[in-house]
Formats: structure tokens, C-alpha cells, sequence
């Protein structure tokens, strides 16, 4: 299993950026995904996820209504569309997969997780 993310870049207050992760070594229709970010001395936390099929997302409260999350089960993608960006969204950010089924509330933490990218960077300039 690979997980390939891109997409990140330089981009002033209040631009736009999307970022995609490629998924391969298996179809991932049924598995959650989510997005994570870890900025320059803080830990590792929670951006947005959705369940297998997309029905279901979740945001964490500093991204809702600027971000969002979207997947391609077709081309087994996922997707972070990112508007109105902020200094502060400047982080690594990372895709990650679920392998198991976890349950919808789970998905926000690092530890649902079985496979991550590599990360891309998002920087944020004032």
C-alpha cells in the first residue's frame, strides 16, 4: 500500500490550494481517509476524514466551512480543497488510510490509521 500526496505549495492569506493523495496497491471504496497536519514543533493533528463511500465527512473545528474533503473510489484518490488559507494552516499535511472499518467517530485520530503519505507542504504567507 502507497500513499502519494501533492498539491501543497506557497500561497498568500487567503488563497486556495488543493491537495491530492493517490492511493495504489489495492482499492480503497470501503475504507476511510483523512487528512492530517503537523506544523514546525507541535504534534501531528487532525484535518478532515471521510468514511468509504464519502457519505459521511469530518472536520476539525479550525477548517470547517474553508476545507474540504472529497474522494474519487474510481480513481482511488482523495482530495483536501482548501480555501480562505490562513497563516496558521501552514503544516506538512499527510493522507493517511484506514484499513479496518472504524467507526465514524474514530476517524479523527491519528491512531485509526494504518498507512500514511509522505506529506506535502502547505506554507501560508501573510
Amino acid at each position: 500500500v502507497q500513499l502519494q500526496a501533492s498539491g501543497g505549495g506557497l500561497v498568500q492569506a487567503g488563497g486556495s490550494l488543493r491537495l491530492s493523495c493517490a492511493a495504489s496497491g489495492r482499492t480503497f471504496s470501503t475504507n476511510a481517509m483523512g487528512w492530517f497536519r503537523q506544523a514546525p514543533g507541535k504534534e501531528r493533528e487532525f484535518v478532515a476524514a471521510t468514511s468509504g463511500n464519502g457519505a459521511r465527512t469530518l472536520y476539525a473545528d479550525p477548517v470547517k466551512g474553508r476545507f474540504t474533503i472529497s474522494r474519487d473510489n474510481a480513481k482511488n484518490a482523495v482530495y483536501l480543497q482548501m480555501n480562505s488559507l490562513k497563516p496558521e494552516d501552514t503544516a506538512v499535511y499527510y493522507c493517511a488510510v484506514d484499513m479496518g472499518h472504524t467507526i465514524y467517530s474514530a476517524m479523527r485520530y491519528s491512531s485509526t490509521y494504518d498507512y500514511w503519505g509522505q506529506g506535502t507542504q502547505v506554507t501560508v504567507s501573510s
